[in-house]
């Protein structure tokens, strides 16, 4: 094995400060500093070597020296005599992710852009194929998929969402810390065996080593952030730590429904490295996170119908609702290169998740004609009563989930063509889960029983002589444990074509997994596999263009959510959905306007069988828990993305998407997620004569959902859709320092930037609907869908500061 040792430092300028992009170079070997100027590069020891420091604007330096094996060297170069212009240079070449059909999105873009539920998934809301209608959550849908099937990983770890939330509004903070982000890359589907079992999508997060010393905070009137970054003298451990607040009411309150409400929301996370030395490196990565909802409504007002007809819905509450949600969550993560082809990976984390769902609310209703006439003295009130009644809701949720990972990875190059990639896992869920949700609904006075029991029931023509039974009614305790293991090899390969590259990647997984429940028999032990293959060529054009074709078969084995029934109680045989992929891409790369640009596009086919079917309330899935469908979805993507405006990065993005299912044999119907166009646009732009005032824009427009049925109703008989969701949100920015603007005010020294800014959302006051509440009509029977509107427009006003 080769003998090694490890040079590093951080490079100045002539007045101290960091320079970012200098190559260090040994040979062939080479690396590049960070926006810190810090720099790592692993030499050959025991052997007198020439080390060069380089950069277009600077003078190169170069020193000559020896080292020891595993020896650490420390080298602080400054480089100086500035050169005075050199023209821009772009690289388009073929990157790694590039070939994999990877999205990577700037942690920079991340943290400026606007957004209700501002960080990393209210960028992927603007990208083509991820679709979502309620900007108070971090949910999102890709390609036909639903909530629960998008992988998400930290640091090569995967982390997990709470089990019981119903709503955007009880969500709060996300996981990912978007202050201590590095790196995000991004996958909508046919991707690679080494990610794991889910149907739609991965995300991929890499949290920053720290280099420096660095500390930041943000604040708002929603809340804020401090991020501290601290690394030892040896540069041998580092931490990086943030704490969050946020306050939601600024949001909610701004909904149509008036209440008592004050969510909040909090989490501390801190990563801690140790290199070990230089073939050995440990971290350790911990979250605490705790979430209070407490709800208190008053009344509501919803008005909808027609012009020529307006009816509206007039509500009147009595009650509260206490949410809780605590969760620990703990990683550790070593990285063995015992040689400079030979990577060993160990993983293991641990997931604890408290949840209480506690209400009792009590609405009372009217639904009615609205007076239309302006000049009249009840202009906009009910005056004409179709339905009255009332509706009390109940719900006693508890859940404690324990999961436990423990996991394996290799990483060997066998040569400059060929690499060779593989892991296995082993996962335990334990899951102590009591469901106690009833509601009572009553018409003009009139107990409506649950339709499923059967019991004649035509009031008020004739006395009802049934029992007495809630609407609905859920209780379950289950005491659900399951064990997985799961693995994957692939072998990548790049070769040439005559004068023509390409690149292959074919791979498979495996999974089993057993569920046992306390209180019922154990399922079946379940295994399947999942082979998946990538190829990809960049002919010898002229015009930089590279062609993908990727897919295979993927399976998502079910979580815990998937296996519990419309009554709650856990079916502990659901099979796995399986989903046979394909997708077809063009990456092209060009210059406008002297400026690159980058035209991504995409069209996908998807055949899904054993579907487990389910409902979306809000942000709550319910799944039918028996596989009893198939279905289908396919679509096209495209993203031009680009320097429209010089020195900031901006995207449009457009998508077409078509997503069925067909239940028992009865025919293909629109699945929840059937968001048939999209269109995204996140821009970022300055005043050329005030380069320190900034502006950047979020838009999203997407075509209606389906917007369900009432409760017990045939989905086959309800395929109506919520109107189109529109949304912009802005932001104006004023930087009064960066490391593009510099100050000589002597209060900005500390800070390395410093900026104020100005939100807007919901810019045009667009009313976006997310569900449909269900009333009935006493005199025709019929059943009216009410929309349940989102956020009105809000204003916000943001520091940013960093040293």
């Amino acid at each position: 094995m080769a003998q090694t040792a490890r040079i590093k430092g951080v490079i100045l300028d002539e007045f101290n400060n960091p320079i970012e992009k200098v190559t260090v170079s040994v040979g062939d070997k080479g690396t590049e500093t960070n926006k810190n100027g810090f720099y790592s590069l692993e030499v050959p020891a025991e052997k007198e070597i020439t080390i060069v420091f380089s950069h277009v604007s600077f003078k190169s330096a170069t020193i000559i020296t020896t080292l020891k094996k595993n020896e650490d060297f420390e080298f602080y170069p400054v480089l100086n005599d500035r050169v005075n212009q050199i023209g821009p240079v772009t690289v388009t070449g073929t990157s790694k992710k590039r070939v994999e059909g990877v999205t990577s999105i700037d942690p920079v873009v991340i943290r400026t852009i606007p957004g209700a539920n501002a960080g990393i998934e209210n960028v992927l809301k603007t990208l083509p194929g991820v679709y979502s209608n309620n900007e108070l959550s971090t949910s999102y849908a890709v390609r036909g998929g639903n909530y629960d099937e998008n992988l998400v990983y930290v640091n090569e770890i995967e982390v997990y969402r709470p089990f019981l939330i119903r709503s955007g509004q009880q969500e709060g903070l996300s996981f990912t810390n978007t202050n201590m982000v590095e790196n995000v890359d991004f996958s909508a589907g046919g991707f690679q065996a080494k990610y794991g079992d889910k149907l739609s999508s991965v995300l991929d997060i890499t949290y920053r080593n720290p280099k420096q010393f660095a500390a930041g905070i943000e604040a708002s009137l929603m809340g804020g952030s401090a991020t501290v970054e601290a690394v030892s003298k040896n540069q041998k451990w580092s931490n990086i730590t943030g704490i969050r607040y946020r306050d939601n009411s600024l949001l909610v309150n701004s909904k149509e429904t008036e209440t008592n409400f004050r969510p909040s929301f909090a989490d501390v996370q801190t990563l801690v490295n140790f290199n070990a030395s230089t073939k050995w490196s440990w971290s350790f990565l911990g979250n605490i996170s705790q979430n209070k909802y407490n709800y208190e409504p008053l009344t509501r007002q919803t008005n909808f119908g027609t012009v020529s007809e307006p009816i509206a819905l007039v509500v009147v509450y009595d009650g509260q609702e206490k949410d809780k949600y605590l969760t620990l969550f703990g990683a550790f993560k070593s990285v063995y290169q015992y040689n400079a082809n030979n990577k060993l990976k160990f993983i293991a984390s641990t997931y604890h998740t408290q949840e209480q769902e506690y209400y009792d609310i009590l609405a009372q209703y009217r639904l009615g004609e609205v007076d239309s006439n302006i000049g009249s003295e009840t202009f906009g009130n009910v005056v004409y009563s179709r339905g009255i009644g009332s509706q009390l809701s109940h719900a006693r949720n508890d859940l404690d989930a324990l999961i436990f990972n423990a996991e394996t990875k290799g990483f060997h190059e066998i040569n400059e063509k060929t690499q060779i990639e593989w892991g296995i896992k082993y996962t335990k869920e334990d899951i102590r889960d009591r469901i106690v949700e009833w509601e009572v609904i009553d018409s003009a006075g009139f107990s409506l029983p649950a339709p499923i029991l059967d019991y004649q029931n035509d009031q008020p023509y004739n006395p009802y002589v049934g029992p007495l039974a809630p609407y609905q009614n859920r209780r379950a305790t289950n005491y659900t444990t399951i064990n997985r293991i799961s693995g994957y090899a692939q072998w990548n390969y790049k070769g040439t074509f005559g004068e023509h590259k390409y690149w292959m990647n074919l791979g498979v997984r495996g999974h089993q997994w057993q569920v046992k429940n306390a209180n019922s028999v154990d399922g079946d032990s379940q295994f399947v596999i999942s082979p998946r293959g990538q190829f990809a060529i960049k002919p010898n054009w002229e015009k930089d263009m590279l062609f993908r074709i990727s897919g295979g078969m993927y399976y998502q084995p079910p979580f815990y959510r998937e296996l519990r029934d419309y009554d709650g109680v856990v079916q502990p045989n659901v099979k796995a959905q399986k989903s046979v992929h394909l997708v077809v891409s063009n990456d092209y790369s060009f210059k406008l306007w002297t400026r690159p640009f980058k035209l991504v596009s995409e069209a996908y086919y998807k055949k899904i069988t054993d579907v487990n079917t389910y409902t979306i309330d809000n942000v709550r899935i319910r799944y039918r828990a028996n596989n009893d469908a198939e279905a289908y979805a396919y679509g096209f993507d495209a993203r031009l993305n680009g320097e429209f405006v010089p020195g900031t990065e901006s995207w449009f993005s457009f998508g077409y998407l078509k997503t069925e299912e067909n239940q028992n044999d009865r025919g293909y119907i629109a699945r929840p997620t059937d968001q048939r166009l999209k269109f995204g646009l996140l821009f970022q732009d300055y005043m050329p004569n005030i380069p320190n005032f900034k502006v950047y824009l979020n838009l999203v427009y997407n075509t209606g959902l389906p917007g369900g049925s009432p409760s017990y109703a045939d989905p086959y008989d309800y395929q109506l859709r919520l109107k189109d969701y529109r949304r912009a949100d802005v932001g104006f920015s004023y930087v009064f320092k960066d490391h593009e603007i510099q100050s000589s005010k002597k209060w900005l020294k500390p800070f390395t930037d410093f900026s104020l800014g100005l939100e807007i959302f919901n810019l045009f006051n667009n009313q976006n609907a997310i569900t449909n509440t269900w009333v009935r009509d006493v005199y025709t029977k019929s059943q009216y869908g009410v929309p349940n509107y989102l956020t009105t427009r809000v204003f916000n006003v943001k520091l940013i500061a960093h040293l």
